[in-house]
């Protein structure tokens, strides 16, 4: 397995020191710790939560004929916030199957989900070059999409582009495409009773628990709390902020150093966002200025996956 740094460790834990003691912790930071990176792989497994979503891209394999023929049988796949490469692999087999001569270059901050996301690509014998980076920097993101000429067909798979600021994180994907490239993305229909229920079950809670328990934090010291807000820059983006509030005083234990938390004070989480079907469409062509190709619905409603072009 190839590994170009963007994103060091060292850099990780500063980063992740600086939040903490700022109390508000990045999208990034709930992969980094190895349980973190476990309870996530078997959260996006959970048939209940992504089913839908994993159904669309199986069914996105069914195009792979289409993409090969628009790649002209060589496609780079750069694949931004890729996780463990579960949803990267039903497409990039369903290439390999087409025809195509498939690069694969996973993007993330994680080690961890890296090294699963090589090792699925891998055992499909496709040449795999993973990139540590954090997909919200857009200087990360330049790199990440230099890796492979253009043509290349660029993934925002499993709503990623939702836990970060998705009207700045879509222009900054949109200023890396050139002309012929694509670029499959999904994201999480807002639904008023379903989709906070579903940010809220025990294997969410649990996932989100992992970077708070990593560093020292039990859960006897306090709560996960959600809210549901809109996001006022444009009509239908729903947003789900988490927070932890300490019932205690407590200690936390950030990379060697010890940070006292206070009972009552809180600590920003990551969030999600969710979109009207209007909203997601909109995010897309006229904030980011992508033309649409095809759009998938999931089966159970729950996910719309666009295919764009610049």
């Amino acid at each position: 397995m190839k590994v170009e740094v963007v994103l060091t460790e060292a850099d990780l834990a500063q980063e992740f020191t600086d939040a903490f003691e700022a109390r508000d912790l990045p999208e990034k930071f709930f992969y980094w710790f190895p349980r973190s990176a476990a309870d996530w792989t078997a959260l996006a497994a959970d048939p209940d939560l992504y089913g839908g979503l994993a159904a669309t891209w199986k069914e996105l394999g069914s195009s792979g004929i289409e993409l090969a023929s628009h790649f002209h049988g060589r496609v780079p796949v750069i694949s931004f916030g890729a996780g463990d490469g579960a949803r990267d692999a039903l497409l990039l087999g369903a290439l390999k199957d087409s025809g195509c001569e498939c690069l694969y270059f996973p993007v993330d901050s994680s080690q961890g989900l890296l090294e699963l996301a090589a090792a699925k690509a891998e055992d499909n014998d496709i040449e795999t070059t993973c990139i540590k980076a954090d997909i919200s920097s857009p200087v990360h993101l330049v790199y990440a999409a230099d890796a492979a000429d253009p043509p290349r067909l660029f993934v925002l798979s499993g709503n990623t582009v939702s836990s970060l600021d998705p009207l700045a994180e879509i222009r900054y994907v949109a200023q890396c495409m050139k002309p012929g490239d694509r670029l499959i993305i999904d994201g999480e229909i807002f639904h008023a009773e379903q989709t906070m229920e579903r940010n809220t079950r025990p294997a969410v809670r649990n996932f989100i628990w992992a970077v708070l328990e990593s560093v020292g934090i039990q859960q006897a010291n306090g709560e996960i709390r959600f809210n549901q807000k809109h996001d006022e820059r444009h009509e239908g983006l729903h947003l789900i902020t988490r927070y932890f509030r300490a019932e205690t005083d407590l200690s936390a234990t950030v990379v060697s150093q010890h940070i006292e938390l206070q009972r009552g004070e809180r600590i920003g989480l990551n969030f999600q966002y969710a979109y009207s079907p209007d909203a997601f469409r909109w995010l897309l062509t006229e904030h980011g200025g992508l033309d649409l190709v095809r759009v998938h619905l999931s089966p159970d409603g729950r996910f719309l996956t666009a295919v764009c072009k610049k």
